[in-house]
């Protein structure tokens, strides 16, 4: 039964597209890739050039330089395959960046013989490479990337190859992991939280601005109730604070969307992004409010990674 070219290319294992693989990957045979390095050439065709002269002149010392020297070579190639045979690769975690900063993956290296796997290089399709030699047991390691946009960052395609132990071939594996990175919006300059913020009375609990006990001092930022600057503070030139206070009622603040009109969608992140961090700092009961979603207010850390995470990927479904 005969099969046209166009339904059979597809099948060809080289010309399909690398899926991403969520790990952890082991490099068996199939995976493991094999060539000659400049060097290696070299020698071959020095090797050639060897034998044809020890043809010509039949010379027996010339034969038995070439063989050696192959077989040396066959060995080496050997080496070199098996430098990689079994390597275990394991996805690590990734903290979370602002746009402009480096972005780190972590990855694990498992060497599950005894002796060590020497000259082990590992390069990112973006030039970050690290070379290890790998000890019994796993070794973690740090690829950088530059963050340059918001949103969900891939390393992206990664090689481990090494030349070990002569230099004369090349082995390699590609691999596509599912490794990924949030990058929040760059925070705009911190200038105060604006006067225009909309403010409801609900329970924020210990960790709200409420008015029945003092907690503690806080910098004073622009929109904050006059009855609550510390004035003795001001009066001795140690600067301007707000008092805090701890009770059942509190302050809750819509970061909105809508409070800044008139600028750019990359600008009203950053100075959300910028609010959300202030907010957050100040111990404050905050929701936020964008065009495509809506987050109730609340406190901690677990709320200021929802914001910071709906803010990076604004738009993204979009």
């Amino acid at each position: 039964m005969s099969i046209s070219l166009r339904q059979y290319l597809p099948q060809l294992k080289f010309l399909r597209r690398a899926r991403q693989e969520s790990g952890p990957v082991t490099l068996r045979q199939r995976r493991i890739y094999i060539l000659p390095t400049r060097e290696g050439l070299l020698l071959g065709g020095v090797l050639i050039a060897i034998l044809l002269g020890a043809i010509n002149y039949a010379n027996s010392l010339a034969f038995a330089l070439v063989f050696l020297l192959c077989g040396l070579g066959a060995i080496a190639m050997l080496h070199t395959w098996r430098n990689l045979l079994g390597l275990r690769v394991e996805v690590g975690h990734s903290t979370a960046v602002f746009a402009g900063e480096t972005a780190r993956f972590s990855l694990g290296l498992f060497n599950p013989d005894t002796t060590p796997r020497q000259a082990i290089i590992l390069t990112s399709k973006q030039g970050a490479r690290k070379d290890v030699d790998l000890m019994p047991g796993i070794q973690w390691l740090e690829l950088d990337r530059p963050a340059v946009r918001r949103g969900r960052l891939s390393m992206g395609r990664l090689t481990i190859a090494s030349r070990f132990p002569l230099g004369l071939f090349r082995a390699w594996s590609p691999l596509h992991l599912q490794m990924e990175c949030m990058v929040y919006p760059k925070p705009a300059p911190s200038v105060g939280l604006p006067t225009g913020l909309a403010a409801d009375a609900g329970r924020g609990g210990q960790h709200g601005l409420g008015q029945d006990d003092f907690a503690a001092l806080r910098t004073y930022h622009p929109g904050d109730s006059l009855r609550h600057v510390h004035w003795k503070a001001v009066a001795r030139g140690q600067g301007m604070y707000t008092k805090q206070f701890t009770g059942e009622a509190a302050e809750e603040l819509w970061l909105a969307w809508e409070l800044l009109p008139g600028l750019a969608t990359e600008a009203r992140l950053s100075q959300l992004c910028r609010w959300v961090l202030d907010t957050d700092a100040d111990g404050l009961v905050y929701g936020l409010r964008l065009p495509d979603i809506s987050l109730q207010p609340d406190h901690g850390s677990h709320h200021r990674r929802r914001c910071l995470e709906a803010l990076a990927l604004y738009g993204e479904h979009r």
